[in-house]
């Protein structure tokens, strides 16, 4: 798929992985990203594109990823100034990080991870991004079907591509419960659209970083990181957010890469 002259969305915007995929996908020659946050800060990212690029690629939306009207909201100002997305990388997330179950010292008393936090992960990391991936195909299938065509054939160009945000946590991690589960729940969500899509010409893949250089990282905190992350990771350090970015540009622009991809710089956890 040629990125040049497309329109990308890309959300958790503000920072991180979706910061660095807005930058890469502006100096790739999309038409214009549109860049999702719920923190102010997403003003300021789209303003440092634009003054690195030279010119209005870049536009913000302030919002809860979560909120279904927004989304919509979102998709329709953008389908009528702009045109159709064709690239979608919903990469915002949440870590709630806790034991499932911790047994009190003193009281001897079990509890259990809360449900509603539970839930909260959920939403965040792996309905939204569903979401956010469905608006795209249906409008996009909506258009074909618009314009007279039916399902997608190979002599065509691709007409879409979703890139969702696993991760290494998905095979299990120790007080990840939640974030374990709704990573390795787009692993499904993936392949499950990706049958059904393909039908529109739309792709869908994950992909699944090691630790990466984020504030969600950072907030485990130095001493983590150096004695729990770095040592079982064969590079020694966190993964650069540009490293990731250009390995989901690499899964954008090449049709033949599908299903997932590990991006883990060689890490390898503790039992």
């Amino acid at each position: 798929m040629q990125l040049e002259g497309k329109i990308a969305l890309v959300t958790g915007a503000a920072s991180g992985i979706g910061e660095a995929v807005g930058l890469e996908l502006a100096h790739c020659g999309t038409q214009a990203v549109i860049l999702v946050d719920a923190n102010e800060h997403v003003r300021e990212v789209a303003r440092s594109i634009n003054d690195r690029m030279g010119q209005d690629v870049a536009e913000f939306w302030i919002g809860s990823v979560t909120d279904a009207s927004f989304r919509a909201r979102v998709y329709d100002e953008v389908t009528r100034r702009r045109g159709l997305v064709r690239i979608c990388v919903p990469a915002a997330g949440i870590t709630r990080d806790s034991l499932a179950v911790k047994v009190d010292r003193d009281t001897n008393h079990a509890e259990i991870y809360a449900v509603e936090t539970f839930r909260d992960v959920l939403e965040v990391n792996l309905i939204a991004p569903a979401y956010w991936a469905l608006e795209m195909v249906a409008r996009i299938a909506q258009d074909r079907r618009q314009r007279g065509l039916k399902q997608w054939e190979p002599r065509e160009n691709i007409q879409g591509t979703v890139v969702f945000i696993g991760s290494v946590s998905s095979q299990g991690n120790k007080g990840q419960i939640a974030y374990a589960a709704s990573k390795a729940g787009l692993e499904g969500v993936a392949a499950t659209m990706m049958k059904e899509a393909i039908y529109h010409g739309v792709r869908c893949c994950v992909i699944h970083p090691g630790f990466t250089d984020t504030p969600m990282v950072r907030a485990l905190g130095e001493e983590f990181i150096r004695k729990n992350v770095l040592p079982y990771t064969q590079l020694r350090r966190l993964i650069r957010p540009e490293e990731i970015a250009d390995a989901i540009r690499f899964m954008i622009s090449n049709s033949a890469v599908s299903g997932e991809l590990w991006a883990d710089a060689g890490w390898h956890p503790s039992a």
